[in-house]
């Protein structure tokens, strides 16, 4: 499933989100053009051999913001910053512009954190998932219900349709979960996902629920 667009208004302008959404697109353009991206990968990426080296320690510290700036192709800033736009205002609206920041950052150090755990001696790993996956579980937490407009693919086929935002959210993290734990390589550090997703669920728990929009129309399939 790709999320298209969600039914759910935010009562407030997303000042935050567009504002990181700006600055991660502006950084790839930045980076990912130049001759010296892999160079630029290798200092500013999450690379989980500083962890273990405590002469780097400072190195990777500051990797673990600057690697989330960073991306490594139009597929993987393209999806980030989809899913970031769809499900990022209305968590924005939920924990205010400042407390977005101070949710967004940590839960993309919680995922940074996790992969390392997971991959000690991996290589080095660079983008915003951690953190849009921390943004996606607060998301489900305070709005299950929400009608997300998704592709939905059906063997060779595929269809607009509209679904529970607990639904496709919930479907996207047991793909973590199962291509995590089955070890498949293919570029994406999985681990890290689900780790700015657990982190951004227990936060999700602890802030006050809000009354969800109403919808009173069924699944349309």
């Amino acid at each position: 499933m790709i999320p298209i667009k969600d039914e759910n208004p935010s009562s407030t302008t997303p000042f935050v989100n567009y504002g990181l959404i700006i600055v991660n697109v502006v950084a790839f353009l930045l980076t990912y053009f130049s001759p010296n991206f892999d160079q630029i990968v290798t200092i500013y990426g999450v690379t989980p051999a500083q962890a273990l080296n405590g002469g780097e320690r400072i190195a990777f510290i500051t990797s673990m913001l600057t690697g989330m700036f960073l991306h490594g192709g139009l597929l993987h800033i393209g999806g980030n910053m989809l899913y970031l736009y769809i499900f990022g205002d209305n968590v924005e609206d939920l924990l205010g512009h400042i407390g977005y920041i101070l949710f967004y950052i940590p839960v993309g150090i919680a995922g940074s954190l996790v992969y390392i755990a997971s991959n000690p001696s991996g290589p080095v790993a660079i983008g915003a998932s951690g953190a849009i996956s921390g943004v996606l579980a607060a998301y489900v937490v305070h709005f299950p219900s929400a009608r997300v407009r998704a592709i939905v693919y059906y063997g060779f086929f595929a269809r607009l349709t509209r679904v529970p935002a607990l639904i496709l959210i919930g479907f996207w993290f047991v793909y973590q979960l199962v291509f995590a734990f089955l070890d498949v390589e293919g570029g994406v550090a999985y681990f890290a996902h689900i780790g700015g997703f657990l982190a951004g669920l227990l936060t999700g728990f602890l802030i006050p629920r809000r009354r969800e929009p109403a919808s009173s129309d069924y699944l349309r399939m």
